[in-house]
């Protein structure tokens, strides 16, 4: 018999379980994969973006949408600062980068996870990897075990931290909703809300790989502007992704739903049509006696040549000498690279999402103490949630606050 059995080995669950023992509790930690934080290793293309430097918890928890005053109590008990505080105390720094991401300043996910693991391991934390749970034992308003394969535990309280459904791969398969909505939650249905967008046009997938800082999308739908957005662009063989695009796709999402979705992309928004002109006139004055192919990669960004002499190609003959380019030829030129066209067929799925929302509705949950207000030992964290979020650490810091106030409060 155990204090508290917490069901996932992810950022929350390894938060919540090191707290609990922390507190003293008898605890035991049971993860699906082979080892401890799968998902948390991979997050951050591996660098683990691992908060949000915001200090102004006013400011920060508008980021949370609809879910932010719900969110006060347990960022007060556990916010930005105490993540600081809890990584930097066990021998792993943080370093602020660009738009407030926080990283370990190693820029290794694997840092993370071994400052979790330490930490469980510290508390005395009993843990047992590749223990799937297979059935949820309860009656009435409690639960009074757990079966994983042939075993089955007891406990006074028990923790939910197994994830939503982004990144399958790495367990995040959803069981933890099904046994929410067996248990008598209301689980809203998950979307992916943080994913690339998947496009039609084959000249923007030879730009994959290209990374495009502080370019300027904006969106159309039945060819009414929607809404603009200016950041970073990464072009992939899909599509598009990016900050930019990651934060962009809940309401790229909604628009898809209203009609054909185009997008242009400007890659110098802070150049006016004007300026843009004089600049490739000066380009072609130089090269007068080369092809317009040739020439292209002296106004175009770094990396986009060969897509953007595919794009050009569409509607210019690309092989005719630049002195025989007309002005008109020259400014199609300049629109085009102002506004980029592409076709958005739809958004990636839970495979590339970075996270997806859906989950336990927030009123269902006490959200002072992160208990079930319908299962009476029952708490819950992290992705289980109804809580959208954009990328740049908000859903790890989502993760430390309710997984440890979840370990705080279990069996209080």
């Amino acid at each position: 018999m155990y204090d508290l059995i917490v069901i996932g080995g992810g950022a929350s669950g390894l938060m919540a379980a090191g707290r609990a023992a922390e507190r003293g509790k008898c605890v035991l930690l049971l993860e699906k994969n082979k080892r401890l934080g799968e998902k948390l290793a991979i997050s951050g293309g591996g660098r683990c973006n691992i908060t949000h430097a915001e200090l102004d918890q006013r400011i920060l928890l508008r980021a949370y949408g609809k879910a932010e005053q719900f969110l006060y109590s347990i960022f007060s008990q556990f916010g930005v600062e105490d993540t600081f505080s809890f990584f930097e105390s066990r021998g792993l720094p943080l370093v602020v980068q660009a738009r407030k991401r926080a990283f370990p300043s190693t820029e290794k996910a694997g840092d993370v996870v071994a400052v979790l693991k330490r930490y469980v391991r510290d508390g005395k934390v009993e843990v047992r990897t590749n223990s799937p749970v297979t059935q949820i034992h309860a009656a009435k308003d409690m639960i009074n075990g757990i079966s994983s394969g042939t075993k089955t535990y007891h406990a006074t309280d028990y923790i939910f931290a197994t994830g939503g459904v982004s990144h399958p791969e790495t367990g995040s398969t959803g069981d933890g909703l099904h046994w929410l909505a067996k248990l008598g939650h209301t689980v809203l249905p998950p979307t992916p809300s943080i994913v690339p967008v998947a496009v039609k046009e084959e000249w923007s997938k030879k730009l994959a790989g290209v990374s495009l800082s502080f370019m300027k999308i904006t969106f159309f739908v039945d060819g009414k502007k929607a809404f603009s957005e200016t950041g970073k662009i990464l072009f992939t063989h899909f599509g598009l992704s990016g900050p930019l695009i990651l934060n962009s796709a809940h309401k790229v999402a909604d628009l898809l739903e209203g009609g054909l979705v185009t997008a242009t992309v400007d890659v110098y928004p802070h150049t006016d049509l004007g300026a843009l002109e004089i600049r490739i006139v000066a380009v072609f004055d130089k090269n007068k006696n080369k092809a317009l192919k040739n020439c292209i990669k002296e106004f175009v960004p770094d990396g986009t040549t060969r897509g953007l002499a595919e794009l050009f190609a569409e509607s210019l003959d690309i092989t005719k000498k630049v002195h025989s380019v007309s002005k008109e030829e020259r400014k199609q030129v300049v629109h085009l690279l102002k506004a980029l066209p592409l076709t958005i067929t739809g958004l990636m799925g839970f495979d590339r999402a970075v996270v997806a929302d859906g989950g336990v509705a927030l009123d269902e949950v006490d959200m002072r103490t992160m208990r079930s207000k319908k299962v009476r030992n029952l708490y819950m964290t992290g992705d289980l949630l109804h809580v959208s979020r954009p990328s740049g650490g908000f859903s790890l810091q989502l993760c430390w606050s309710s997984g440890y106030v979840a370990g705080e409060h279990a069996g209080a």
